[in-house]
Parts: structure tokens; C-alpha cells; sequence
């Protein structure tokens, strides 16, 4: 028996060939090899072959070249609108998360506001049946020595 822990699935993104196509036409090496068709192309007329010719496919080949470009160009743009879009709705549920928890903590705030005022009142009120119990031993102790002065006097 296969154990879940055994078994290890290695995900491969796929990156559709349009996206291939574009970064590969956006790098170093797309560069050079234009470059260098241009070059050979041009050296094609020193080579005998007619100027019109080289010319006609040159030109040609360029504007298929930027009608494909074009194409991919449009392609990505509207994959990235699309990704923005999703992070804008992503924004949009974090915006409102963060306004859900800051009434959270709003409301976490009034309570701390009302137990302090519970504690400063439960404090007053200690204070008050202190000082009564003062009071109270006071008269107390007062009567002892009043009850105490009475003994002695008979």
C-alpha cells in the first residue's frame, strides 16, 4: 500500500505558447538574431541578388513580423487586465476585511472603556465601604473605652 507521504507530485505551470512567444521576442537573443537577418539580408544585395527583391521580402517579412508581434503584444495586455482585475477584486475583499476588523476593534474599544469605568466605580465604592469600616471600628473602639470607663468608675 501507497502511503500518501510516499507518493510526491511535482507541479509544472503551463505557460501557453503565446507567452513563450512574447518573452522570447522580448530578449537578448531575439535581438541578435534580428539583427544579425538584417545584416545578412543587406549582405544579399552585395551578393548579386536583386535590391528590389531583398527589399520586397525584407518588407514584407517586417510588417507580418509586427502584425504578430502586434497580436502577441494585445494577447498579454489583455492576460495582465485581467490579472489586475483579480488583484482589484482581491483589494476590494481585503479593503473590506480591514473595515470589518476596524469596527471590531472599535467595539473591542467600548468594552475596554466600559470596564474601566466598572473598575473605577468598583474602586470608589471600596473606598466607600473602607472608610465606612473605619468608621464603624472607630465608634466601636470608642464604645469599648466608654464600656471599659464604666467598669472601672464602679
Amino acid at each position: 500500500m501507497i502511503k500518501s507521504k510516499d507518493v510526491k507530485i511535482k507541479v509544472v505551470p503551463i505557460i501557453p505558447i503565446e507567452e513563450k512567444i512574447s518573452k522570447g521576442v522580448g530578449s537578448v537573443m531575439s535581438l541578435y538574431i534580428h539583427t544579425a537577418l538584417f545584416i545578412i539580408s543587406f549582405l544579399l544585395i552585395l551578393l548579386g541578388v536583386s535590391t528590389e527583391k531583398v527589399l520586397l521580402i525584407l518588407t514584407t517579412l517586417v510588417s507580418l513580423e509586427a502584425i504578430y508581434l502586434a497580436i502577441f503584444i494585445q494577447m498579454t495586455v489583455n492576460r495582465n487586465t485581467e490579472s489586475l482585475e483579480e488583484v482589484e477584486e482581491d483589494l476590494d475583499d481585503i479593503q473590506e476585511n480591514i473595515e470589518d476588523i476596524q469596527e471590531d476593534v472599535d467595539e473591542i474599544q467600548e468594552d475596554i472603556d466600559d470596564i474601566e469605568e466598572d473598575v473605577d466605580e468598583g474602586s470608589k465604592r471600596d473606598v466607600e465601604i473602607d472608610d465606612k469600616f473605619k468608621n464603624i471600628n472607630n465608634q466601636l473602639t470608642t464604645i469599648l473605652q466608654e464600656i471599659k470607663n464604666i467598669k472601672n468608675n464602679n
